[in-house]
């Protein structure tokens, strides 16, 4: 099998489900996990999938996901909008970045509206609630296979 896309979500993600489920909804991380796992292995892929608060921690992944990974899909979170030792990895890796937001962050808080890692990814999904990931993961299968 081919090398894996890696899913890469970011601080407070492990709360979703019970999290603000007026704006992210009632899914939990795992079911996320788990339909992006069926969604890639209908395509004869594989995903890995990780989540973590710590900013040093998801740089080391999407480091790593430069030689063992095709594509990332990645959730950072608050740290979208403060991380540029994120961007700096993801600008340092030769493997698209499709960057999500299950809100319409432009519907929020003005803050929200900056993100470091948009410049450096190939696109960005956001407000479709936890299909957001699915767009975001059907792009990389689409890329990888045409590509």
């Amino acid at each position: 099998m081919s090398k894996p896309i890696y899913i890469l979500h970011g601080p407070n993600l492990n709360m979703l489900g019970s999290r603000e489920p007026e704006i992210y909804g009632h899914d939990t991380l795992e079911d996320i996990n788990d339909r992006l796992t069926d969604r890639a292995e209908q395509s004869n892929r594989s995903i890995e999938c990780f989540q973590s608060n710590h900013e040093g921690e998801m740089v080391s992944l999407i480091q790593q996901a430069g030689s063992k990974a095709t594509g990332i899909v990645i959730n950072a979170g608050a740290y979208t909008h403060t991380s540029l030792a994120i961007a700096d990895a993801i600008s340092a890796i030769d493997i698209p970045v499709v960057e999500v937001h299950m809100s319409n962050v432009y519907q929020r808080e003005e803050f929200r509206h900056y993100s470091y890692i948009s410049p450096v990814a190939i696109g960005v999904i956001c407000g479709f609630g936890a299909q957001s990931y699915e767009l975001a993961l059907d792009v990389l299968l689409q890329a990888s296979t045409s590509g």
